[in-house]
């Protein structure tokens, strides 16, 4: 579509929100920022944008004779579809896209895009280090913090653009059509915005969507959903594997990671040369390396970049040790199967802090996964009761219920010993205490190194 000249409305006035209004703004279009909160500060927003450019702001009702006047509509991430405001627009016969669809279509370039329930962004941050490390010009964005639309116009018929995709992201695609895609797996996760899991692995297969014959994608033969639907998937499917040798694909052996194509069979690294550790991440580690093979890049410089790379930030990242306790963050962990992955990972006696949002998730899985590891579970938040009787129930009492997540770190230190772990990992959104997740895992590290023991 030719956005010059266009009245388009950005719904939502995030980081998101204004990073397409820049965009929008850059490229001759007319963008008019609509959020539903009453007392939006319009000021505020204002100053947020850059470029040089006329901004119309609405909050809290949209008057109908611009909605009429609209030529296209953008949605945020956290704007759910199904809102009557947004049946509205697709009732009146406009366009509705996400920011990915809106950097898509003005970016150029090369797009390597990861879904995927968990592990999105460590893939994400070590392709994107790969792909760095091997070509002249890379952007990483998306999901894992730097909207996509504001990296878009930097972007050249040589670039290659690494993008961390939400559901919530792909949900309003039209054209959106990585070269090589991955998704790493499916698990129950925004069943309070997709409301069944068929529609919330619907909208995780859409990544393929657009993708040709000669477009790869990169799956977990793992995971029975993406198994399934590898056999009728357009684009080329290449799976991974962390438990058996693959006829073709990328596979654990071991402790040595092997690439098998259709000529010959590569070792690609021992898990020992890595930094990050789990078996989780041996598979992120695999699902990079396909993609950037893939992709084009020589092993020898795959395999350089991949023993370089550290753990992301929030994501079992050790912060501290005290009095012999050594501390974890995993604010990262927003659901009982991120969560599983925490606990997994841990090899010393456990205070798991859990709890906060409420996104209808079930947390047996996660409380069966304790494995006598936990010594105490220590919750907060919205969900801290609904935990508490899920623990009860699959027979775990050791339960210590906190009002906030200041009072939960110092609880953890009064009862941990030395030789023990304290490991924040919620099963459990950030919202309603923070304003997301990396703001959560923050106040704890600060929590933590403020102790005084």
């Amino acid at each position: 579509m030719e956005l010059s000249g266009k009245k388009v409305l950005v719904f939502g006035a995030g980081k998101s929100g204004i990073g397409a209004a820049d965009l929008l703004g850059a490229v001759g279009a007319c963008p008019v920022i609509y959020d539903g909160k009453d007392d939006l500060d319009k000021e505020a927003v204002i100053h947020k944008t850059t470029g040089n450019y006329q901004l119309e702001i609405y909050a809290g009702s949209l008057p109908a004779e611009v909605q009429e006047s609209l030529d296209l509509v953008v949605l945020s991430p956290g704007v759910p579809t199904d809102l009557p405001l947004v049946k509205s627009f697709y009732d009146q016969g406009l366009p509705v896209w996400g920011e990915v669809e809106l950097a898509y279509q003005t970016g150029k370039g090369q797009v390597l895009a990861i879904t995927g329930t968990n592990g999105k962004t460590t893939t994400t941050a070590l392709l994107g280090k790969i792909m760095g490390d091997a070509r002249p010009s890379v952007f990483v964005v998306g999901n894992i913090g730097t909207p996509y639309t504001s990296r878009a116009l930097e972007m050249t018929e040589e670039t290659v653009t690494v993008a961390e995709i939400s559901s919530f992201q792909l949900e309003t695609i039209e054209k959106f059509a990585p070269k090589v895609s991955a998704i790493l797996n499916i698990t129950e996760d925004h069943l309070n915005r997709h409301h069944t899991m068929e529609e919330y692995i619907r909208v995780k297969e859409l990544i393929t969507e657009n993708q040709t014959p000669d477009d790869v994608c990169v799956l977990n033969y793992e995971d029975e959903v993406l198994r399934e639907f590898g056999k009728t998937a357009v684009p080329r499917v290449i799976y991974f594997s962390s438990v058996r040798k693959l006829e073709e694909g990328i596979y654990l052996d071991g402790d040595l990671i092997v690439l098998k194509t259709e000529k010959e069979e590569i070792p690609v690294v021992r898990t020992g040369e890595l930094k990050l550790l789990g078996q989780h991440n041996f598979e992120n580690v695999m699902a990079a390396v396909a993609m950037a093979y893939y992709a084009g890049v020589e092993m020898d410089s795959i395999r350089k970049s991949i023993c370089e790379f550290t753990a992301v930030e929030h994501r079992i990242e050790y912060v501290t040790e005290k009095n012999g306790v050594a501390y974890y963050n995993d604010s990262k962990g927003t659901n009982p199967d991120a969560a599983i992955k925490g606990i997994q990972a841990m090899n010393r006696p456990t205070l798991l802090i859990g709890g906060g949002y409420d996104k209808e998730s079930s947390y047996d899985e996660w409380i069966q996964s304790f494995d006598g590891k936990v010594r105490y579970l220590v919750l907060i938040g919205q969900t801290k009761e609904k935990i508490k009787a899920a623990a009860e129930k699959n027979g775990f009492h050791d339960i210590i219920l906190c009002e906030d997540l200041k009072e939960a770190v110092q609880v953890c230190a009064e009862k941990a010993v030395p030789g023990d772990a304290v490991l924040l990992s919620p099963a459990c959104a950030s919202w309603g205490q923070f304003d997301n997740y990396e703001q959560r895992g923050d106040m704890f590290k600060e929590y933590v190194r403020s102790l005084q023991l």
